[in-house]
């Protein structure tokens, strides 16, 4: 068992290849099988299982004063792999080691070389597909282990370790004993936690619809058209009044087609698929965790017997390039040439670009070979993977296809001084939706968009005019999908860490699934708020997508991996020992007599930054969590949805009313106090609301009407100076005082009535 890292030479001793036997190392035993089908005689191949070296599980194992020197053991269990690989090497005249064509495979070849021995002839090859032609060449041409992405693949352990066993003890001692951090994790949960911050914060906000039923006199077409503007002025149906008044004005009114515009709308299909696309698409249109993706995606890329021995139907899943081989693509132009017809070939081959960010390493995510069907694979694939296939092979078949072509259509009908408007779209050349359709587009749809045949100055019959009442929503939970998209886009993690990412948050209780929504926990509200406040760097996510750029750098040896780490490390240390002192110890526990309906042991009642809540004492053992609901009252209003009671509630954000019938009606109306002070602009009273960010503010009871408002709580006397209305102010040194709401006015005097 090493102790020390041993850093391979650059160039390792070697030897020509002759006709002797060779040994193949690869990760999982279903690659190994499909390899020994395509390399016959002279090859022998094993499987090491994934990595055989890796830090100590119970320490530290990186020597910061030591330039990060790392200490590397064997994995439990792996002693006898290891043994049987040594023994293979032993007669072997050379090695080929082929782990996964990423940075982790590289790491894995390069802890491999050091197990077997410097007396070995080793070297490194690289496959994106496991074809016979793919793995064939790869072996023809091999290489030395790229010690640029080891030492990339080593900075992220190292970094993950340094973060992981630092902060970790810090939140037991804080916050409660057995949680962990992680450098990529906790950011990751700061994300879900911020979205959950804005869904509290939301305060709803009404508006109306105006959509009326239209039809042709010359035939019976029914279609819809939506409210839009009055007096050319697009505006928003605030309130019931407003709405009201438009009905009122309608009545009577003839609605004719006032302007009819057409157009031709092109339409692209989607790139191919990278990992992140791949995991979105799977779980909006399976239901599929991104956790599922990659393991289906695996076994696909790994190999199935088919009718020509066992084959990886896939390239590499872990990519986030679009990149796609020539080879690949005269062989999808070719199919499509011959089963859709040339009008569905562009001229010339698709190429589309990878994000910024992207390694470029591999090629986008594509069948092996698109002469293997989805059709002819059925029936050697489980249900799950005769999915995902199809979902892979029709992507990339309709990536090389021609555009879509739409005529949109846009009609404006006038009534009166208002204007209502619908828009339309008919297909006129399927192009690549003949075969794919993304998430967001089905043929009902299309279908559900066509208008009837109009034209200007056309006198239309209406069949009926419906008001309907809306509230704003909150922006939704993260959803896997979306989560992936979010990393994403933020530059946070990389196409082989979304997965694992997602699945360690959940296993830690940081975050919990409603449906297929992410939802923070209590605990990983409270413990993403003690980490923010006094980890801001590591916290933040502009740093960390730095972060993953200087990995980038490293693999591409453009940066020094020992500077990244200390450039790290210093400020960290700091913020450590800063934390150790000022960060609060949250005293949460409140025993109940009530026992946990999952494991028996007490409820207790704990403190987030969010209020009060029960938990079992036996977390993280046991993680039930459930909210303290607090109690409704009674309030004189009816519900004018359902006729039911309305009752008051209160939420940090303060109190509002919801029907007594949830969740069957989920009718919410937001409380405005009344201050009792006239609005100066019209017959109307000042109530108090909230902002969309919960800030509170005064304005008129007539909004939209008359939109005066005031920041300061209004009080009822005027100003002796000017005739304004006089607001509430207050200032440490002066306390509460009354001040003229008029700037230009330096009216101020103690509080009212002192």
């Amino acid at each position: 068992m090493s102790k020390k890292s041993v850093k391979p030479k650059t160039k390792p001793e070697t030897k020509p290849i002759t006709n002797g036997k060779k040994l193949v190392i690869v990760e999982s035993p279903a690659k190994a099988k499909t390899l020994e089908k395509f390399l016959g005689k002279g090859f022998e191949v094993k499987a090491s299982g994934g990595h055989v070296r890796d830090l100590p599980a119970k320490r530290l194992g990186v020597d910061v004063k030591n330039n990060f020197e790392p200490t590397y053991v064997t994995i439990p269990g792996k002693n006898k792999i290891i043994t049987a690989l040594k023994d293979a090497a032993k007669d072997a005249e050379i090695v080929f080691l082929a782990p996964d064509p990423d940075r982790e495979g590289e790491a894995i070849a390069w802890h491999l070389a050091h197990a077997l021995g410097k007396k070995t002839v080793i070297k490194r090859i690289e496959f994106h597909e496991i074809t016979k032609d793919a793995v064939t060449k790869a072996v023809l041409n091999p290489r030395e282990i790229n010690l640029n992405r080891v030492n990339a693949q080593q900075t992220r352990r190292i970094l993950d370790r340094l973060v992981g066993y630092k902060l970790s003890p810090l939140l037991w001692k804080k916050i409660r004993k057995g949680l962990s951090a992680g450098r990529v994790q906790s950011v990751a949960v700061r994300l879900i936690c911020e979205r959950e911050k804005e869904i509290r914060a939301f305060v709803p906000v009404e508006f109306w619809s105006i959509t009326v039923n239209l039809s042709p006199e010359k035939e019976a077409f029914p279609f819809e058209s939506k409210f839009f503007s009055k007096n050319g002025e697009k505006i928003e149906i605030g309130n019931e009044a407003t709405a009201k008044q438009i009905l009122s004005d309608l009545e009577g009114a003839p609605f004719i087609v006032s302007e009819i515009n057409k157009k031709e709308q092109k339409k692209n299909p989607p790139a191919p698929f990278i990992t992140s696309s791949l995991q979105q698409e799977a779980a909006r249109k399976f239901g599929f965790s991104t956790k599922k993706t990659m393991m289906v995606a695996q076994t696909l890329y790994e190999g199935v017997e088919t009718e020509e021995g066992r084959i990886g139907l896939i390239s590499y899943m872990r990519t986030d390039s679009v990149r796609i081989a020539q080879e690949a693509l005269d062989q999808v132009r070719e199919l499509i040439a011959k089963d859709f017809g040339t009008q569905y070939l562009p001229a010339a081959p698709r190429q589309y670009k990878s994000r910024k960010q992207a390694q470029d390493a591999h090629e986008a995510i594509r069948p092996t070979s698109v002469a293997r069907t989805p059709e002819k694979m059925q029936q050697y694939l489980t249900e799950d993977q005769a999915k995902l296939y199809s979902l892979i092979w029709k992507r990339f078949v309709a990536c090389q296809m021609q555009e879509a072509l739409y005529d949109q259509t846009t009609v404006n009908i006038a009534a009166k001084e208002y204007i209502f408007r619908t828009t339309g779209r008919t297909l006129k050349f399927d192009g690549f939706t003949k075969l794919y359709f993304e998430s967001s587009d089905t043929p009902e749809a299309e279908e559900a968009e066509k208008l009837p045949v109009l034209e200007e100055k056309e006198l239309l019959k209406l069949l009926g005019i419906i008001p309907k009442q809306h509230f704003t929503e909150p922006p939704p939970r993260y959803n896997e999908a979306s989560l992936v998209k979010e990393m994403e886009e933020k530059g946070i993690g990389r196409p082989s860490t979304y997965a694992p990412i997602i699945s360690t948050i959940v296993d830690r209780g940081y975050v919990e699934k409603e449906g297929r929504m992410l939802k923070p926990t209590n605990l990983g509200m409270l413990t993403n708020e003690q980490l923010t406040d006094y980890f801001p760097t590591i916290m933040d996510i502009t740093f960390t997508a730095k972060m993953e750029d200087e990995l980038d750098d490293i693999a591409e040896g453009k940066l020094n991996w020992l500077e990244t780490l200390r450039e790290f490390y210093e400020p960290f240390e700091k913020s450590l020992l800063a934390a150790e002192t000022a960060m609060p110890t949250i005293k949460q526990e409140e025993v109940l007599e009530e026992k946990c309906p999952k494991c028996g042991k007490n409820l207790v009642i704990r403190v987030g930054r969010f209020g009060r809540f029960i938990a079992c004492e036996g977390y993280p053992g046991c993680k039930y969590t459930r909210q303290i609901e607090p109690q409704a009252e009674e309030s004189k209003e009816v519900c004018d949805k359902c006729g039911k009671p309305m009752v008051v509630k209160h939420s940090r954000f303060g109190s509002f009313l919801a029907c007594s019938g949830y969740p069957d009606c989920k009718n919410i109306k937001s409380i405005n106090k009344d201050t009792g002070v006239a609005c100066p602009k019209c017959d109307g009273k000042l109530v108090e609301r909230k902002s969309k960010r919960g800030k509170v503010f005064y304005s008129c009871s007539n909004y939209p009407k008359c939109v005066f408002a005031l920041w300061n709580r209004p009080v009822a006397e005027k100003c002796p100076t000017c005739g304004s209305i006089l607001v509430e102010k207050f200032s440490k040194v002066k306390g509460k005082t009354i001040k003229c709401s008029n700037e230009e006015c330096d009216f101020e005097k103690g509080e009212a009535n002192a």
